[in-house]
């Protein structure tokens, strides 16, 4: 055998073999890559929730993570503190339908979005959130307007509406 048709043998054998190892590796890592940055933004997300439970620690005579008690009502700052806070909430929580949620999810993503839905049904929970969706949502994405009023429908439902464990 000459040379060419060794070289030529050896094409053939990269065509047949390589080319398809080296399109399976592209996808693999392409498939990887997705993952990781769903993965960044779920923590960047999470992070971001983080800091607003700094802020309701910060204003702890909310009691924003527990019921509000009827016979201490809140002053007008406080009413306007607390209003805020819901708003910031609202905000964390639409960028997180919008980054994270899809009608078809892959088991992966399923796990990332299930922490967020249980955040939004703790906080639906509470009456004074739920009072106050309506003009929370003006202006938000008409899909996440959807989703969490089903959630604040189904909540406000549930037997111990009542309470709030919006942190856990």
């Amino acid at each position: 055998m000459t040379i060419l048709t060794w070289l030529e043998a050896l094409s053939y054998l990269v065509t047949i073999i390589g080319l398809p190892f080296a399109i399976w590796v592209f996808i693999k890592e392409q498939t990887k890559e997705r993952i990781n940055d769903d993965e960044e933004v779920y923590l960047q997300l999470a992070d971001e929730y983080s800091k607003f439970l700094r802020l309701v620690l910060d204003h702890a005579d909310l009691r924003l993570m527990t019921q509000a008690d009827p016979s201490q009502p809140f002053d007008a700052g406080q009413v306007e503190r607390r209003n805020i806070l819901f708003e910031i909430l609202i905000s964390i929580f639409e960028r997180a339908y919008i980054l994270v949620y899809e009608d078809q999810m892959s088991r992966q993503a399923a796990r990332l979005w299930q922490t967020w839905e249980d955040y939004m049904r703790a906080w639906c929970r509470r009456r004074d959130f739920r009072d106050l969706l309506p003009s929370l949502l003006e202006g938000e994405d008409p899909d996440f307007q959807s989703y969490i009023r089903r959630i604040a429908a189904e909540e406000s439902i549930r037997p111990s509406a009542g309470s709030a464990q919006a942190g856990s």
